[in-house]
């Protein structure tokens, strides 16, 4: 992609009243926009970077044997009052009434709407167990919208949701999706700490959450180094620098984090209130066991934001940049260098911008954040200057080597 027809440009002061790292460099490098506190553009290079995440995440969901699908996110109120979360919720759901008089509200999770789907479809235990997820929109009515892209009213969530037989088969799940996400954060760049935590209005058990160590973070966490286990501030009744229960090696520590994940054992609950049953080999009418895991891939990004970047701007790991290599043609010079690397099948944001000087171009470059620089000028001759993101120092290599 040509950085002259890119849409928009980066931007060189901070927006007003940003504080986070990730409100700041996310707006300068053109990836958000911001329509009202709590409501986000994804621009294009902001979408590339989901996309990106978003990947990841439906591959190891569809490893799991989940099926990925899609779910309305205008809600009638008969289906909320049904678990007794249209009252419950209120707080955090966007509630409103159409002409007619009719009462909905904006989707701010998909429990409900999931097990209407599923008893109007399963029959018997063979139907068992059902693993659906989806990439969706969700509404909250955040009372402090704030800290970028980390807290919205509006926000990309991946939530998957599971039935099963019994609550043994529902914990094995658990506990392969616990495992899973631990993978796919270490794809992402991300280093999490699975915390206990309080079901807030989801469920009356306790439920576990992944963390990223950010001195940003709102949430304060008391974790343990040696095992990566930890415990949410409100289920937490220990102490600083105690023995951990968890594995008694390590001792417990205090830090800020950032949520980026949440998985829910949800029980039998949801069903009952809601009078979904399957029948059993012996043809009586049972219970399923219901379970739900969240992982906010807006929220994905801004963490990324907060946990790499320098003075310079965003540090992305590969796996989720927008652009492998950004290529500064100085000079007139790159689009021969720019067509070989689109031959190659790589991925490249060349700035063949003609009216900018070299210094806002390499500025520009650290603010985007891409994981290699490569530069093609008079100084350069034949060959290409490289620069890795996280290193301070370039050399000249030829095309050849550039490409092994």
């Amino acid at each position: 992609m040509k950085y002259s027809h890119f849409f928009p440009k980066t931007i060189k002061s901070d927006p007003k009243d940003a504080v986070a790292a990730n409100h700041k460099l996310l707006v300068r490098g053109g990836f958000i926009d911001q329509l009202m506190a709590g409501s986000w553009s994804l621009l294009p290079l902001g979408l590339r970077v989901v996309a990106k995440i978003n990947a990841i995440i439906r591959e190891e969901m569809n490893e799991t044997g989940a099926l990925e699908l899609a779910l309305p996110l205008v809600h009638p109120k008969e289906i909320w009052n049904e678990t007794g979360r249209w009252d419950k919720a209120k707080e955090v759901m966007y509630q409103f009434k159409d002409t007619r008089d009719k009462e909905f509200a904006l989707s701010f999770t998909h429990e409900e709407i999931v097990m209407d789907l599923i008893r109007k479809h399963m029959q018997s235990y063979a139907d068992l167990p059902i693993k659906v997820y989806q990439f969706s929109t969700k509404f909250r009515n955040e009372p402090r919208a704030s800290s970028g892209i980390l807290r919205g009213r509006e926000f990309l969530m991946k939530d998957l949701y599971s039935l099963h037989t019994s609550e043994e088969d529902l914990m094995d799940y658990y506990e392969e999706i616990k495992e899973t996400y631990l993978r796919l954060f270490k794809r992402l760049g991300l280093e999490v700490i699975v915390t206990e935590a309080s079901g807030g209005v989801f469920t009356d058990k306790h439920t576990h959450e992944f963390q990223v160590l950010a001195e940003s973070g709102e949430d304060t966490i008391y974790f343990c180094r040696k095992c990566n286990f930890g415990y949410n501030k409100e289920v937490f009744d220990g102490k600083i620098g105690e023995s951990c229960r968890h594995c008694s090696e390590g001792v417990i520590e205090e830090g800020k984090s950032i949520e980026v994940g949440n998985i829910f054992p949800l029980g039998q609950s949801y069903a009952q209130k809601m009078g979904v049953s399957y029948t059993d080999e012996n043809g009586a009418k049972q219970t399923p066991w219901f379970g739900s895991y969240g992982i906010g891939p807006t929220r994905v990004m801004g963490t990324l934001v907060e946990v790499f970047n320098d003075a310079k701007g965003i540090i992305w790991p590969e796996n989720v940049a927008p652009f492998k290599y950004h290529l500064v043609g100085l000079n007139g010079k790159g689009e021969e260098v720019y067509k070989k690397l689109l031959a190659a099948g790589l991925e490249v944001l060349f700035d063949d911008r003609e009216d900018v000087s070299a210094g806002q171009k390499f500025a520009d470059a650290d603010l985007i954040g891409c994981p290699v620089r490569l530069v093609v000028s008079d100084k350069s001759g034949e060959k290409i200057e490289i620069k890795k993101r996280n290193e301070t120092t370039s050399t000249l290599i030829n095309f050849s080597e550039l490409l092994s």
